[in-house]
C-alpha cells in the first residue's frame, strides 16, 4: 500500500517542508509517502471565490490517482485516536487500495471534491493552518504504523 498526501498550496516555508519530510522518511518502508502540491489560486479582494475552489478542485481530483482510496481532510470528518487511526489504517491495508489524503486550500472543499473522497478525517475542532495539517497528517500516519508495528514511538 502506498500513500499520497495531495495538498493545496506552494513553497512551504522550510520548517514545514523539513518535519513533513521527517516523517515521510520514516514511513518510506511501511507506507511510502509521496506529497503532490497543487497550486492555490490567488485570492485578491474582488476574487471570485466559488470560482477559484472549482479550479483548485478540478486540480485535486485529476491529482487524486486512479482506484485510490481518498480521505478528504475536513473538520467535519470523523475524528480518530491514534488507536484508531491505528485500526482504520489495518482496514484501509487489508482493502488493498492505496491511499489519497486531500487538504483543500484556505477555503476548503467543494462539494465535487467530498464526493469523491470515500472518507472523511478530522483532526479535531481546532482549526489548523494547512501546511501545519501536512506535518500532523504525516505524523498520525507514522504514529499509527508504530501502533500496527509495535514499534515503541507510540507510548500513550
Amino acid at each position: 500500500m502506498r500513500a499520497t498526501l495531495i495538498a493545496v498550496g506552494e513553497r512551504m516555508p522550510r520548517w514545514v517542508s523539513e518535519g513533513y519530510g521527517e516523517y515521510a522518511k520514516r514511513l518510506s518502508h511501511d507506507l511510502p509517502l509521496q506529497l503532490v502540491e497543487i497550486a492555490a489560486r490567488p485570492r485578491g479582494k474582488n476574487a471570485d471565490v466559488a470560482r477559484i475552489m472549482d479550479e483548485e478542485a478540478a486540480a485535486v481530483l485529476a491529482a487524486i490517482p486512479r482506484g485510490t482510496h481518498a480521505v478528504a481532510l475536513d473538520g467535519r470528518g470523523k475524528t480518530f485516536s491514534s488507536g484508531q487511526l491505528a485500526e482504520q489504517l489495518a482496514r484501509w491495508r487489508m482493502q488493498g487500495s492505496d491511499l489519497a489524503f486531500l487538504i483543500g486550500g484556505p477555503d476548503g472543499f467543494t462539494d465535487a471534491v467530498l464526493a469523491r473522497a470515500q472518507q472523511a478525517w478530522s483532526l479535531g475542532p481546532a482549526t489548523l493552518p494547512h501546511p501545519l495539517v501536512r506535518i500532523v497528517v504525516a505524523e498520525q500516519l507514522y504514529r499509527a504504523m508504530s501502533l500496527l508495528n509495535n514499534h515503541p514511538y507510540h507510548r500513550g
